[in-house]
């Protein structure tokens, strides 16, 4: 089996902090996640993640005009210029402090960086040289906005002022300070004629500056009328210009901050985003109220708005909401958002096309593996979703939760059709369906005893007991053996005979707590992990251990802040708390409260660590640093990032104590919720293909896939075997050896041109004479086709030639090649789906078009009865 799994998408998360941002085509959308960027395609209605990671949450994102380089700073100011089609990094800059804002110039030439009470602008690509350092004022620089022509900028400031300087030195000239504001200026904008400028405050004020009157000897703050100013060029006009108050307007919000804000200067629009989660559009000079709309219920943190002016994007922090509104048909082009709280579980589909999974925040949400987003979101639990799983067979959806229910979901109508509940409340930690998807069995946390249910009656079937603690995970032998494996805290676990006569119960002890288990897919061996880091491998029919993995430095790493030892001391952690085996049972995949995910090969009791994947870099997360970092600790010996730092914000409500009076005791105050995240990983699964596998973890549900990206990895290589000789053999018509060739070769430009080639008479004849030993290669090969060609009918008549001929060897090894059958499958159902709405779309049309020439043939008939009644 490949091990080459590298981070294709993260789904389960759409926006963090920082700012979102249009592309300059207005035709996707960037948005910080974590300390990754996510784009968001809103014309194909995909997504995809950056493969490039900062060191901490990312803060602020900027674009070239065109769209080329792409530059992220991370909360301590860390930056990485990154090439934006390709996703590599081409250079690090650390301003050593924190950025609030980040600008490329309209012309690409420069980027201009806050950098505290400075600013710094910085040529671009070719050499990162910094130009100058302006000095704006005492308090930290807030924004910045470039005009038209990339010779002057303005900066806004905490100090209730905004500034104006020029790119390059003009004689005579000093930075103009526009004052007048009662709060903090948010925002500050030109015209697009470059003879308006306005700046937005925090407390709702936005005001209109134009030139003065050339006589008046009044500083800039004062109202005196103003007229337009008249000069050569638009950069000497904006700069030579006395600028002066011409209008205040206020949006009169009471007891609510303006939060973000963006200005479209082309159809002179504003777009402003309030602390109460209410957004509002204005059209300026005029300060004519386009409409107001409330999209959140939190603060919007972020705002954007495409270079079309038709979009706006806005991003919420707290709920993790990232919207885009066209404002002139009022509609929504993009809704998404993350669970609120932690993902606890995940589940694939058996069609492995959708991802379901579930978390702290009592929803279960639905993820297209292809387009990335959310497409159903499930609200029915009231506490939160411990587990999910789908059913085999038929598209049903179960959900276990700590509210003491457990529902089942139908996936073609999205709704819950069937709640199943326990005799006396209890709160369910684990799930299982068996098979046949007729019964679902649950494991409870306080009663210890596991449920079973129909699920066609909703009906209670049975009460197992025998555990004397909670119950930690349950798994149906997927080999229809009627077999349940369930594993508990009490250091057991038992396998039912749920629906035979005899009940028998077979018991297996192991060393510590059960964590997680998990059955081989041919059913006759169970992997379970404890709470001591072992992994315990047991024959199910001769109910025998067959090996044993000890993983604790496997999966040991990572020294959190708290910890008072190294992490290779460090007992906490150190163990598995999902388990999976992939497709064909030859491997297994084990996560836990680690940044760690490791595989292990386990044919013929061998047990090697075969890779260990990292899934965050993240230090803004508690657990990713191996070692202390003697630099983060201050002259009392205190590490800084133990301190809580939220009284100093600047927003009213982020800044509340919510702590509980009275003595605080040495272990710290008790009543101090944790605020900073751990790395984590709660859930790990396969695909059903075996191409990729998820993981639910503090990042979100994170996707890792095959890299295909590999030039050279041949099957059965020769010296004589080269790409020119597989095409001479295929220009001389001897298709089949050409074939074969060409998957020895095994490069998928020389198979994709060679599979084409063959002709379509002579496909069932190739079929029924390649060796079986590339059956497995030429299936798969077909599968990916079929997702990407046009040649639908080509690639359908080799599945069927393929499958007439070599039915009964595929199906003597339906286990060892279940991936291959799966992938197989996942396309003939994508093909079938896209047929069936194109076809309904045709037929809609024709009965569409039908009905309007009877209509027409009708009022022809009328009217000509008309006539001739005139006539007569």
């Amino acid at each position: 089996m490949k091990a080459n799994y590298q981070f294709s998408n993260l789904c389960g998360t759409v926006y963090r902090q920082g700012n979102v941002l249009f592309t300059p085509d207005g035709n996707s959308l960037l948005s910080p996640v974590g300390n990754r960027v996510s784009v968001f395609d809103l014309v194909n209605n995909k997504s995809r993640t950056l493969p490039f990671q900062n060191r901490k949450n990312i803060s602020r994102i900027a674009l070239s005009p065109d769209a080329s380089v792409l530059i992220s700073v991370d909360e301590g100011g860390r930056a990485l210029l990154v090439n934006f089609k390709r996703g590599v990094v081409l250079h690090h800059i650390n301003f050593q402090k924190s950025v609030n804002d980040v600008s490329f110039s309209p012309d690409g030439k420069y980027i201009a960086v806050t950098h505290d009470s400075h600013l710094q602008v910085w040529r671009t690509p070719n050499h990162l040289v910094r130009e100058f350092a302006a000095i704006h004022s005492t308090s930290n620089i807030l924004s910045i906005q470039w005009s038209s022509d990339s010779k002057c900028f303005l900066t806004t400031s905490r100090d209730m002022t905004a500034r104006l300087f020029t790119l390059d030195p003009l004689e005579g000239f000093r930075p103009k300070t526009f004052a007048g504001h009662r709060d903090a200026v948010v925002g500050a904008y030109f015209s697009s004629s470059g003879k308006c400028i306005y700046t937005i405050s925090r407390d709702g004020a936005l005001f209109t500056w134009k030139a003065k009157v050339p006589d008046d000897d009044g500083d800039s703050s004062d109202d005196a009328m103003p007229v337009p100013s008249e000069s050569t060029s638009n950069f000497e006009s904006i700069a030579t210009t006395r600028w002066g108050v011409h209008e205040r307007h206020f949006f009169n919000f009471p007891n609510t901050k303006v939060v973000c804000t963006s200005f479209h200067p082309s159809s002179s629009l504003v777009v402003v985003g309030f602390s109460n989660g209410v957004f509002g559009l204005w059209e300026l000079p005029a300060f004519t109220n386009v409409h107001t709309l409330s999209i959140s219920q939190q603060k919007i943190t972020s705002v954007a708005i495409s270079p079309s002016g038709e979009w706006l994007a806005f991003g919420a922090r707290t709920l993790g909401q990232l919207l885009v509104w066209e404002w002139q048909s009022e509609s929504y082009i993009l809704k998404q958002q993350g669970h609120f709280f932690d993902m606890n579980t995940l589940s694939y589909a058996p069609d492995g096309q959708t991802v379901a999974t579930g978390g702290d925040d009592g929803k279960v949400k639905v993820w297209a593996v292809h387009s990335g987003f959310c497409f159903v979101t499930f609200a029915d639990h009231a506490a939160p979703v411990m587990d999910v799983a789908f059913a085999k067979q038929g598209s049903v959806l179960f959900s276990a939760s700590l509210d003491g229910t457990v529902r089942a979901f139908d996936m073609i109508r999205y709704r819950n059709f069937r709640t199943f509940t326990s005799p006396s409340p209890v709160q369910f930690s684990a799930l299982a369906v068996d098979p046949s998807a007729e019964v679902v069995a649950a494991g409870s946390t306080d009663s210890f005893e596991v449920f079973l249910w129909s699920v066609q009656t909703g009906k209670l079937l049975d009460i197992l007991t025998g555990h004397e603690a909670p119950i930690s995970s349950l798994a149906f032998c997927p080999s229809g053996t009627n077999q349940l494996a369930s594993g508990s805290w009490d250091r057991t676990v038992r396998v039912w005979n749920v629906f035979g006569r005899s009940r028998a119960v077979e018991t297996f002890s192991v060393s510590s707590d059960v964590l997680a288990l998990a059955f081989r897919p041919d059913g006759v061996e169970l992997a379970v992990s404890t709470l001591d880091g072992q992994i315990s491998f047991f024959d199910v029919h001769s109910g025998k251990q067959t090996n044993l993995i000890e993983g604790r430095k496997d999966i040991s790493g990572g020294r959190k802040a708290r910890d008072r030892v190294a992490a290779a001391n460090n007992s906490s952690g150190k163990a598995f708390t999902s388990l999976v085996y992939t497709a064909d049972g030859t491997c297994v995949l084990a996560g836990g409260n680690s940044k760690y995910v490791v595989l292990y090969d386990v044919r013929e009791g061998e047990g090697v660590l075969v890779k260990k994947f990292q899934i965050s870099e993240n230090l803004s997360l508690d657990g990713t640093e191996e070692f202390l970092d003697n630099r983060r600790i201050n002259s009392a010996g205190i590490n800084v990032d133990l301190i809580d730092d939220r009284g100093d914000a600047s927003d009213l409500e982020d800044r509340i104590d919510t702590t509980l009076p009275g003595a605080v005791r040495g272990a710290g105050d008790m009543s101090v919720r944790k605020y900073r995240q751990e790395v984590r990983t709660k859930c790990v699964r396969f695909s059903p293909t075996g191409r990729a596998w998820a993981a639910a973890s503090t990042e979100g549900l994170l996707i890792y896939s095959l890299d295909d990206t590999i030039a050279f990895d041949p099957f059965d290589l020769t010296i004589d075997l080269t790409p020119q000789s597989v095409l001479d053999v295929l220009s001389q018509g001897e298709y089949l050896k050409a074939l074969v060739l060409a998957f020895r070769l095994n490069e998928k430009p020389i198979i994709r041109r060679t599979y084409e080639s063959v002709p379509r008479s002579d496909i069932r004849l190739i079929a029924r004479q390649i060796p079986v030993v590339y059956i497995v290669a030429l299936l798969r090969f077909v599968a990916e086709h079929m997702e990407k060609s046009p040649h639908l009918e080509f690639d359908l008549i080799w599945v069927r030639a393929i499958l007439m001929s070599h039915g009964r060897y595929l199906k003597d090894r339906s286990g060892e090649f279940a991936p291959v059958l799966r992938a197989v499958q996942k396309a003939l159902v994508d093909v079938e789906q896209s047929i069936s709405s194109l076809c309904e779309e045709n037929t809609f049309m024709m009965l569409f078009l039908i009905d309007q020439s009877k209509m027409k043939n009708a009022e022809e008939e009328s009217s000509g009865d008309v006539e001739m009644d005139t006539e007569s």
